[in-house]
Order: structure tokens, then sequence, then C-alpha cells
């Protein structure tokens, strides 16, 4: 009965996902709060190109050029700090993803912006993105992280009121082993996981991957861009 379930759902699906002009919608938001010292900035945009670069990666996103993937990039902090760094940009071929890696390994970090961590505000914002991204079968949005909100509103508030929409939130967590580093004022890295799973993931196949340091997050961003990737497989076949 579940097979048949399934198999149903599969076939009204089709014409919709075959109508479809890009099979994700993804987009990334970077935190570039007060935490994130200039060395940790220049690393994670650094390390999201390299992700983007990676042979793994440029693969999936390359591998269906009719039904493309749709990629945006924005950086958060204060309320009123949200920037785009790369608009909706429709990765058809290789040209379009070396101008998301160019430009992303050009950027300079802006000197006026505020040093708060409004992380639910930048849920809201990247939901919005979403909803004027191009008509694709899923709708993925990305928040990277190295701390707990402090300014604006409780991210499981906005996380609740994003539950009506038909989108996937997954989180990719930077922090330290805080035990083993000393550092009592820094979160540990399974505090801050267990914050964002509870806080800020949505969607039945959302999940939060972890960067130990900076210095872990081209890996670690790679690792997800590919297990976000894949999950388009059953919907493709």
């Amino acid at each position: 009965m579940i097979r048949s379930l399934a198999l149903i759902w599969m076939l009204t699906a089709l014409p919709a996902f075959a109508a479809a002009p890009c099979r994700q919608a993804l987009a990334l938001g970077l935190d570039v709060s007060g935490s994130v010292d200039a060395r940790e900035y220049r690393l994670q945009m650094d390390g999201l190109a390299q992700a983007l670069d990676s042979a793994s990666v440029r693969a999936a996103l390359l591998e269906q050029p009719k039904t493309p993937v749709a990629l945006l990039v924005y950086e958060w902090s204060g309320p009123q700090d949200q920037m785009t760094l790369v608009p909706w940009s429709m990765i058809t071929d290789a040209e379009a993803l070396n101008t998301v890696i160019a430009t992303l390994a050009n950027i300079e970090r802006r000197p006026d912006a505020t040093p708060g961590t409004a992380l639910g505000v930048a849920m809201s914002l990247g939901a919005r993105h979403l909803a004027n991204a191009p008509d694709c079968w899923k709708k993925t949005l990305d928040i990277s992280g190295d701390g707990k909100s402090n300014l604006g509103p409780r991210p499981r508030t906005v996380k609740t009121i994003l539950a009506t929409k038909d989108i996937t939130i997954n989180a990719l967590v930077i922090g330290a082993e805080a035990a083993r580093d000393g550092n009592l004022s820094q979160t540990g890295i399974g505090e801050l996981a267990a914050y964002f799973s509870a806080e800020v993931i949505l969607g039945a196949d959302a999940f939060v991957e972890t960067a130990l340091g900076f210095e872990a997050y081209a890996e670690a961003m790679q690792i997800k861009l590919l297990r976000e990737l894949d999950g388009m497989v059953l919907s493709r076949r």
C-alpha cells in the first residue's frame, strides 16, 4: 500500500517537476557578526568558494544543465546589516559557476557592519530571498553561524512562522571544543549544534553540519553542499 501511494505521488508530481526551470534554489546566509574577525571572514568567503570549486560539488551542480541549481549568497549580522553578495544565479555551466566563485574570492568586508547576531532576522531574510527565487523543485536555506542569537526575534519564533512555507532550512555551525581550548566564554560545538538544531533547522530532511573552527569551514561546506544536492537525486528519478 505504501509503495503504491509513493508511486502515485511520484507520477502526479512529475508534470510539476518537468515544468520547473531549475531543480533547487539554494540560498546561503553567512555569519559576519562581531564574533567573526577579519581572518575568519576571509576563511568563510574563501571556504565557500573552495567548496563550490571542488570537483565533487562542481559535478553535482553541473550534472543536469537543463534543470540547473539557482544560487544566492548573502551575509548577515545585526538586524540592519544584511547584504546580498551574489544575487540569484542559475548555474547552467562552468562559466556561471566560475563567476560566483570569483565574486566570493574578491569580496571585501564592509567596515560599518554592527557586531550583533540577529539570527532570526537572517532566517526571515533568507525565506524572503527564497520567495523571490526562480521556480524550482525545492527551496533550501542555509544558515552558517558561530554563535547564538542576541538581537531581534528569537529564531524559534521565526522557525514557527516559516513552518507554513515549503522550504528547508539547514545549518552549518562553526565552533570549538571549548573544554579542550579552556575558553569558558566560547560556546562548545556540541552545545551550539544542539541550539541550531532546536531553534533553526526546518523540514523533514533538515540537518546541522559542523566545522571545528573556521579552518575547517571549507571542508564542512563541501560536505553540506553535496548532501543537499544529493537530496535531489530521488526527485530527479
